[in-house]
């Protein structure tokens, strides 16, 4: 007889906030390469244990911005992380990890160890756009943040850097919560974003701080 399909996980979607969180990484070759240096745009504080690290991983060892113990994998390394991803060649270290790990742990490729998944990941300054297929197909995930960033160019970065200014003066210029509520809406419109498309990013701030003087004065 034929095991029954395992019922594949739901995850529920978001976003960490990791800065001065404990991130402990397990392997130093380029897997964990490109795990390490996202995490340190996180702010976390980030501990790397192997034998052996990439020139990469060296450098920033060098700089400081991460801690490196020259050694494998020991129980207890993890008992006060936040977050862990285990990043070795050897299945016995990973699956240890995972059987340690009373936080959230990642093991690279191999779901079924994992409590939480990395999407793929298109970021603009501020704007943070995860594309996940639930593990099925990280080359598809891929192929659509791909997609994304054509859609999505650096102008969007640029104006909500100028967003971020306009609301706060929104909060303080517009005292009635609806109209103020009317006003962001506004300003985050598709017929806003059709115009930063087609004319530019100077001209819609202009627009935008025009609609900000006309809710303050209605």
């Amino acid at each position: 007889m034929h095991s029954p399909t395992p019922v594949p996980p739901v995850y529920y979607p978001l976003f960490l906030n990791l800065s001065k969180k404990r991130a402990v990484v397990i392997g130093g070759g380029k897997v964990a390469e490109r795990k390490i240096f996202p995490l340190l745009r996180t702010g976390a504080h980030i501990t790397v244990i192997s034998p052996e690290i990439t020139k990469k991983i060296g450098s920033a060892k060098q700089k400081k911005t991460i801690r490196h113990i020259a050694r494998q994998y020991r129980s207890g390394d993890i008992k006060d992380a936040f977050l862990v991803i285990a990043a070795t060649d050897s299945p016995v270290f990973n699956e240890q990890v995972s059987r340690d790990a009373r936080c959230l742990v990642n093991v690279v490729d191999t779901p079924h160890l994992c409590n939480f998944i990395v999407p793929s990941t298109m970021i603009r300054g501020p704007l943070n756009i995860a594309v996940s297929t639930s593990g099925i197909s990280p080359a598809l995930s891929r192929l659509i943040r791909k997609e994304l960033e054509k859609a999505y160019g650096c102008e969007f970065s640029q104006y909500l850097q100028s967003l971020r200014k306009i609301r706060q003066d929104a909060m303080e210029m517009i005292p009635d919560k609806r109209k103020r509520t009317e006003f962001l809406k506004c300003i985050a419109s598709e017929k806003m974003i059709r115009k930063l498309r087609g004319k530019g990013l100077q001209e819609i701030k202009k627009t935008a701080e025009d609609l900000l003087k006309k809710a303050k004065a209605s």
